[in-house]
């Protein structure tokens, strides 16, 4: 297996300099952060990855105001209340993204959310505490217990909360290829395995963040 440094001094030539690597880096949350995160506000994190998936995150950004208005601030229990007439309503609701599927999907998000919550305090608890070199296998749980985070949505949506996950864009999948560390499938179980043993052994290399070891990666190809 490639040292990691090897594929770091890459990334840091082709930006121009540590400074400039540094720069563009993203920066996990520290699990007593993710903890005290508000119920309502993970909620409407995952609502935004999802309505964003297949459209430009500037269209999406720009309408979630009025996400947050008709969806009562992400509350849990109101959200979860909704019936069907009400999705019906906000379906066909000018001032959102009228996406019959993704808006039936808040209130089904909201009740699997509020499971959790039940059996664990919070969803900022249960998702602290899940732990970093088993990533995927969060990523499994996010797919089963909710709707529309199958393939990189679930990543996607860890990685907007600030939870620490590797991503495997297009770009860092062909890095794997390109540094001869992986190549093949990258959506089955088995291959979320092997791929997490790679990044957990440049993690022990680097003691760097499973996201920034993943963008590393991708700054480190042309």
């Amino acid at each position: 297996m490639i040292a990691f440094e090897t594929i770091e001094s890459a990334a840091i030539e082709r930006l121009g300099g540590e400074a400039e690597l540094q720069a563009a880096l993203v920066r996990p949350e520290p699990p007593e952060s993710l903890a005290m995160i508000g119920d309502d506000r993970y909620l409407s994190v995952m609502c935004r990855r999802i309505f964003r998936a297949g459209l430009t995150h500037r269209l999406v950004d720009a309408r979630w105001p009025a996400f947050e208005v008709a969806f009562d601030d992400f509350d849990l229990a109101r959200v979860a209340a909704l019936t069907d007439d009400d999705l019906k309503r906000l379906a066909t609701d000018e001032s959102l993204i009228r996406h019959r599927r993704k808006i039936f999907a808040v209130r089904d998000n909201a009740q699997a959310m509020q499971a959790i919550v039940d059996e664990f305090g919070s969803f900022g608890f249960w998702l602290a505490e899940w732990p970093e070199e088993e990533i995927v296998d969060l990523w499994a749980e996010l797919k089963k217990r909710f709707m529309q985070l199958g393939g990189n949505s679930g990543p996607a949506f860890l990685r907007m909360a600030g939870k620490d996950t590797f991503l495997l864009t297009d770009w860092v999948v062909q890095a794997l290829s390109e540094w001869n560390a992986y190549s093949g499938k990258t959506h089955t179980r088995s291959a979320h395995a092997d791929i997490q043993a790679l990044f957990n052994t440049w993690h022990g290399q680097s003691g760097l963040p499973y996201c920034q070891i993943s963008q590393i990666l991708a700054f480190s190809i042309d």
